[in-house]
């Protein structure tokens, strides 16, 4: 009874927001500015754009079931806090499972700013699995989440490595293909029962060829993948392409993660979601093969192995018997197969990995404890060049690593961590905390130590490298809430590298802080303005000696944006960034100021900018996000003079089909040419044709 007259309450206090969302749960949403809000003012090339958006836009088809849900499938949204998700759960032990939406407003922590980002990825409703028993290819037939893409890129100018060779240059530094790029893609899933899909990519300069000899199949990349869910005591079955993420991602990471940005409590620890199917066009970020997730009780076990080819460049060398021997440096990471050397190394590595992974949750879901074991094995051994700072890396054909993990919630402080061995006897760990002090204060904590002989392949934890390998810092995060429509987050990083790196060549330290101030006074406007300060030990350019003077590179970059809706049709933002980098040396200075101008109409949405950018180096380039077509996520870098205009049209002329058209032009100034090597274009102006088109079946 006085749950109901609880809910009856809230219904009536929801009743604006109800009136406002008939359609629900599938109303509008820019999600283009929600992904930009959460991970804001990122710079870090290693962050898989692509798959945090995609991911969001699968819990935007299909919700989230409020009911049938897990603390880390809440957690992967990015939306709440660990506190929020406990007390959620802890609402559910008390009052039994929610019997509508409205009543979120009833959990501790749950503010109406959080509610609303969260209510187009969630719902209540059954999921309505158990009552659908029809053979997997009915239920496929049926699945209006069902969608075919195809997409064309091409820059118009022409690249120098496009033109006949000349008695200048070689034949090798041409490319093979045409200046288009091309994507294909496929999928139909339908949430907690399966997902199947296939994406297929050309990239320009790579040729449309059917070849097996050097591995090419008409497209230069395929990825497909079929996973179900939910069958029996199997939580998930995989076939094909796949990911893996377990604990905070130092032995397995699947990509799903963000780095140090403008959102600075949620982001710091990673959700725990086992495996994911894969449909990106990184080509070397995933598993190929087969795993299965099987159920005892409150235990997850994983098993899972991987067998594919990977790209490198295979010398060969005589071992002590006089025998030749190959070996490689690396694995090639572009995915480029545009010349004759970069063909040469296309799949020329065998790579298989295996392993697995028991993962514990209490019945509470307030404790959760998991271990890994895993190997891998490559065809030909590694073998470094020799530089000082490649000492303690990786070299031979395996390596093995055993980790374990935990998360622990108690009433509002969420612990986390893992730590792990490789084969050499390195250790990684992570651990920290995130706490909710009050209602206006939310606190995060991260201690990691990544020892200079600890080998991780497939790992992307938290950290201020590229690999999580010779770094230890500790991280602290604020986000403070003085007044309402006001929000103030903040971090402080200090790190230091044990050994040397590349280019730099000396044992360094650095730090890193922002401060960000935000304010909304209504759902049509926001504001923010951000500072940003790294300093980082580097080599000094310049110097002639062998080994390299190592200075501190200060950097600093400021943000000033403000968004605006005054009808419904019109959206405007504003963006003016500047920044500064100095070593040992006069400091140089970069800004870029950008007016985007956006109409939404019933079948049509345009949106427009144009920006200047003026930048001394490629040390204060400017990093600005880009509106772009579904699944692609833009935040180039300009440097130098210039300016950068585009125009993104999307259009619905079908009921099931939508066409998006990008057309971007960056002109530089008191500059001939553009880019270096094959990638050169001679002139200042370099413009860009999008066109991608979705057909829902």
């Amino acid at each position: 009874m006085v749950r109901g007259l609880l809910l009856g309450t809230l219904l009536l206090l929801w009743l604006p927001l109800l009136l406002q969302a008939q359609d629900y749960p599938r109303q509008n949403i820019d999600l283009d500015l929600l992904v930009q809000e959460l991970f804001a003012e990122q710079d870090d090339e290693n962050i898989s754009y692509e798959d945090l958006y995609e991911t969001l836009f699968q819990y935007y088809q299909r919700p989230i079931n409020l009911n049938r849900t897990t603390p880390e499938e809440l957690a992967s949204l990015y939306l709440l806090s660990r506190s929020q998700i406990a007390a959620y759960f802890n609402y559910l032990q008390e009052n039994g499972e929610l019997l509508s939406i409205y009543e979120l407003q009833a959990i501790p922590g749950f503010d109406m700013p959080t509610i609303y980002r969260l209510l187009p990825f969630v719902r209540v409703q059954d999921a309505g699995l158990q009552s659908d028993t029809r053979p997997l290819w009915q239920r496929m037939a049926g699945e209006d989440n069902n969608a075919l893409i195809l997409r064309y890129e091409r820059t118009l100018q022409q690249r120098r490595g496009y033109t006949p060779a000349d008695t200048g240059s070689s034949a090798a530094s041409r490319y093979l293909g045409s200046p288009e790029k091309l994507y294909l893609r496929y999928r139909i899933s339908h949430a907690r029962d399966y997902s199947v899909g296939v994406t297929a990519e050309k990239d320009a300069g790579e040729a449309l060829a059917w070849s097996p000899g050097t591995r090419r199949y008409g497209f230069d990349f395929y990825t497909a993948h079929l996973q179900l869910y939910n069958k029996g005591r199997f939580k998930t079955i995989a076939l094909g392409d796949y990911q893996l993420q377990f604990g905070q991602g130092l032995l397995l990471s699947s990509g799903y993660s963000v780095g140090k940005g403008g959102e600075t409590i949620t982001t710091v620890s990673r959700p725990n979601l086992g495996i994911r199917p894969y449909s990106s066009v990184l080509e070397y970020a995933f598993m190929r093969g087969a795993a299965a997730t099987y159920t005892f009780g409150n235990i997850d076990v994983t098993a899972f192995y991987s067998n594919k080819r990977v790209d490198a460049n295979l010398q060969a060398q005589l071992d002590s018997l006089h025998a030749e021997q190959q070996f490689f440096t690396g694995i090639q990471t572009t995915g480029f197969h545009r010349t004759p050397n970069e063909l040469a190394n296309k799949g020329a590595v065998r790579e298989q990995v295996y392993g697995s992974s028991a993962q514990y949750q209490s019945e509470s879901k307030t404790f959760s404890a998991g271990i890994t074991a895993m190997g891998m094995h490559y065809s030909s051994p590694i073998q470094k060049a020799g530089a000082p700072y490649q000492r303690f890396e990786f070299g031979g054909t395996a390596n093995y690593n055993l980790g374990t993990n935990y998360s622990y919630t108690w009433q509002n402080v969420y612990l986390f961590g893992e730590t792990a061995l490789s084969r050499s006897g390195g250790l990684g760990s992570i651990n920290g905390l995130i706490a909710n002090l009050s209602d206006e204060v939310e606190l995060s904590m991260l201690y990691r130590h990544y020892a200079r002989d600890f080998h991780s392949f497939y790992g992307s934890a938290f950290g201020e490298g590229g690999r999580n390998i010779n770094e230890r810092g500790f991280y602290t995060g604020i986000k403070l809430k003085p007044l309402p429509k006001w929000e103030i987050t903040a971090y402080y990083d200090r790190f230091m590298f044990p050994w040397l790196r590349y280019l730099v060549d000396a044992p360094s330290h650095g730090n890193e802080y922002l401060l960000r101030l935000y304010f909304k006074p209504n759902r049509q406007s926001s504001l923010y303005a951000q500072l940003r300060h790294e300093s980082k030990g580097r080599n000094l350019s310049g110097n002639t000696n062998p080994m390299d003077y190592v200075a501190q590179a200060e950097r600093r970059n400021y943000l000033l944006y403000f968004e605006t809706s005054p009808t419904k049709t019109l959206n405007l933002k504003t963006r003016l960034q500047f920044g500064t980098y100095a070593q040992e040396s006069p400091q140089q200075t970069g800004y870029f100021l950008s007016q985007d101008v956006n109409f939404t109409f019933d079948k049509i949405r345009l949106s427009t900018r144009y920006a200047l950018f003026d930048t001394d180096s490629y040390d204060t380039r400017q990093y600005a996000y880009e509106r772009d077509v579904l699944y692609a996520f833009s935040i180039p870098a300009f440097s130098g003079r210039g300016t950068r205009f585009y125009t993104l049209v999307q259009l619905r002329p079908l009921r099931n089909l939508d066409v998006w058209v990008k057309y971007g032009l960056t002109h530089y100034r008191d500059q001939q040419s553009i880019g270096t090597g094959p990638e050169t274009i001679e002139g200042p102006r370099r413009s860009d044709v999008k066109v991608q088109v979705r057909y829902k079946f």
